[in-house]
């Protein structure tokens, strides 16, 4: 079975579709020891053909319309944030304490992009201020398991490097192989709002849906990125005490808006109270956050399991409340097993995965060409929640799917076997970057790999700033 056959069997796709798919293969892109084309190839195929299909049963159309998949495309949208140029400047895409450092034992992985996360590393470690040298310092005298422990309990992000022999051993892998790729949970209840037929030019699969995006950094955002290709309503919420890194949110943030609203209403402390105007706008945000929602067809989860549920948006609490509802939940580690309620991103999980090991040299450990258990799991996301709405419309039941970035990683290092070689190769990526100005200033950007005949070539709308749009649907 060809990785495209696991990821569209994944998401609950007709295996007779497949035969729609085309794909021009490009020797070179995403070049690495592990088969990271084929994966991204598959996730991004499984979320066009899922586009391809909703949007032919929205139209009436008599066939679904013909996939064609890029190799050179979907390198290039993998590494979407190194491509992006804000009026010429380059983004940094890691902090100068994000990275591997030796140990007494191996190496460990830190990631402290965000300034809460830093914090936290450098109290875990006894340094004042943050200084690589301090920091290295510190590492060195201790074994990797501890730091990762240590930095752990003080609510930072740190993960020993592991060979994917000690990943396998460890309870959570074992967990987390005995998922499938994609889970799926079907509600009890429908009453799902009907969507109307489309016509007109481009085919818009996800026209009138309105996805409420609650998530943040590469992966949920690059699945509400591609909904938003397609045509949804996408409204980012975020909380105004957990600022975003601004490079990160305009990579990701095309054709959204995005707001702030604060959900801590009911959970105030003495001072609060004692600040009239902090109490109000606590009601008020959630208020309007309650209006958001009964108003919502999909909503996007992408923090850590359990971290919401305090909220009442847990994936049960939300399907009672709200029949018929689609409910996407992204994590690092899965949300089950002894690091079940852990952070984690991208290049955590390729370091305790075998990753980074399996693609280091030289006793250093390595990377993948691309963040790619990120935006593979967030197309593959952007999959599942297509493929919802596709069934939705025919049953009227919502629907919750979850999906783990460790889990993509067990995928890539077990189930995805590499392809043939390309006739063409993968050089210069301009025909798959576009410029446009916007309120940030000039963008280059990566053009979506998401294509199929009638399909749509670019986003609506740009970026905006942060969390300055008005708290409604459009």
């Amino acid at each position: 079975m060809t990785a495209l056959h696991s990821a569209w069997s994944a998401v609950g796709g007709d295996p007779a579709l497949l035969s729609r798919v085309s794909t021009v293969v490009r020797e070179g892109a995403l070049d690495a020891r592990l088969p990271v084309r084929e994966l991204a190839r598959a996730c991004v195929g499984a979320c066009a053909l899922a586009a391809a299909e909703l949007g032919a049963r929205r139209a009436g159309l008599a066939e679904v319309p013909e996939v064609r998949l890029d190799d050179g495309a979907i390198a290039t949208a993998f590494v979407s944030e190194r491509h992006l140029l804000v009026d010429g400047r380059a983004p940094v895409t890691f902090a100068p304490l994000s990275r591997f450092w030796r140990t007494a034992d191996g190496w460990v992985r830190t990631h402290a992009n965000y300034p809460h996360h830093r914090a936290r590393l450098l109290a875990a470690l006894g340094v004042r201020k943050e200084d690589p040298e301090a920091v290295g310092a510190a590492l060195a005298e201790r074994s990797a398991y501890d730091v990762e422990e240590d930095v752990y309990a003080a609510g930072g992000l740190a993960v020993a490097l592991r060979t994917p022999r000690e990943w396998a051993a460890h309870e959570q892998a074992v967990e987390v192989a005995r998922r499938p790729l994609v889970e799926h949970e079907r509600h009890a209840s429908a009453r799902a709002r009907a969507l109307p037929p489309l016509d007109g030019s481009p085919l818009l699969p996800a026209a009138g849906v309105r996805v409420l995006d609650l998530t943040r950094v590469i992966a949920g955002p690059v699945a509400t990125r591609t909904l938003a290709l397609l045509g949804a309503d996408v409204l980012r919420v975020d909380a105004p005490q957990l600022p975003e890194l601004p490079d990160q949110h305009t990579d990701t943030g095309f054709g959204k808006r995005s707001t702030r609203l604060d959900l801590r209403a009911g959970r105030h402390t003495h001072a609060d109270f004692g600040r009239r105007s902090t109490r109000l706008d606590l009601v008020a945000g959630r208020r309007d956050f309650e209006e958001l929602l009964a108003a919502a067809d999909v909503v996007v989860i992408g923090y850590r399991p359990g971290a919401l549920d305090r909220f009442g948006l847990s994936a049960r609490a939300l399907a009672e409340r709200c029949p018929g509802l689609v409910v996407a939940q992204l994590s690092a580690w899965g949300s089950y097993g002894p690091w079940g309620e852990r952070r984690g991103f991208d290049s955590l999980v390729q370091a305790a995965s075998g990753i980074a090991a399996t693609e280091g040299s030289a006793g250093h450990p390595g990377a993948l060409p691309a963040q790619a258990l990120d935006h593979g799991t967030g197309y593959l996301l952007a999959a599942a929640v297509l493929r919802a709405l596709a069934e939705r419309r025919e049953q009227g039941y919502g629907r919750c799917a979850r999906l783990a970035l460790a889990r993509t990683a067990q995928w890539l290092m077990n189930g995805v076997e590499p392809g043939p070689r390309g006739d063409l190769a993968y050089g210069a990526p301009d025909a798959w970057l576009a410029e446009r100005d916007s309120g940030l200033g000039r963008l280059r950007y990566a053009l979506s790999p998401v294509s199929f005949e009638g399909g749509p070539v670019d986003w609506a709308r740009p970026p905006g700033v942060w969390g300055v749009d008005p708290a409604r649907w459009g």
